[in-house]
């Protein structure tokens, strides 16, 4: 069906895999359509079958789950949305799955509705980062910039310096951003700056262009290492 999120399932573990996918095949709008126990079983599977999302494990043998998801993001022909599946041990397999190209982490241990909505979410092109890893993850990127209050956001967020960008944020989107970062939903967004989710989605749209990112991480990370944050 053109309406189901097509799932495939990335990890040397079988018992893992099979109980993500009998979560996920419950899902009326998700299908498990693979399952690979290598990175280069990964590669192969991702080109074949074309999934929407793609759940990878980063310790594999033959190929770790790095060098696979920089393998499948650079083949414009799968298109797939890859979310990192990690014990959370080791820092720099998240940081250098950024640099690969995922869209997302989630935690091993997370329960049925944390990956049923991380899914959703990569197949809708948002990228999620688990709250548990947000802050970890950005602080690698983060400039020496010092915060700047404003009165729309909340006190626990920073507020973007304007970017040397082709096109700038405008402030408003430079605030929304900024709360992007804190790994803020939609609707989160929508709260702190008093607008509606549909102007968030339009916020985030723009901002997605002029960063030239592919999905919110991935501006998240290059306001970072652009000195936006």
């Amino acid at each position: 069906m053109s309406d189901q999120i097509r799932v495939l399932l990335v990890d040397d573990h079988a018992l893992l895999r099979a109980g993500f996918r009998t979560i996920l095949d419950t899902q009326p709008d998700i299908t498990v359509v693979g399952e690979a126990s290598s990175g280069a079983e990964a590669v192969a599977q991702a080109s074949a079958l074309r999934p929407d999302v793609i759940t990878m494990d980063v310790q594999m043998p033959d190929m770790d789950g790095i060098e696979a998801t920089r393998r499948i993001v650079a083949d414009p022909a799968v298109g797939a949305a890859i979310a990192i599946v990690t014990t959370f041990d080791r820092d720099d397999y998240l940081y250098e799955a950024l640099d690969a190209g995922a869209s997302g982490f989630l935690l091993k241990n997370a329960g049925a509705e944390d990956l049923i909505a991380a899914v959703r979410a990569l197949a809708a092109g948002d990228g999620m980062l688990a709250p548990e890893v947000t802050r970890r993850v950005l602080a690698r990127f983060a400039s020496t910039t010092a915060p700047h209050p404003a009165p729309e956001v909340a006190a626990t967020s920073r507020v973007l310096p304007k970017a040397a960008l082709a096109e700038p944020l405008t402030d408003r989107e430079a605030e929304v951003l900024t709360l992007l970062a804190d790994a803020r939903s939609n609707s989160e967004i929508a709260r702190a700056l008093f607008i509606g989710e549909a102007t968030v989605k339009t916020h985030v749209s723009r901002i997605l262009q002029k960063l030239g990112a592919r999905d919110r991480v991935q501006a998240v990370v290059l306001a970072h290492r652009m000195g936006l944050a």
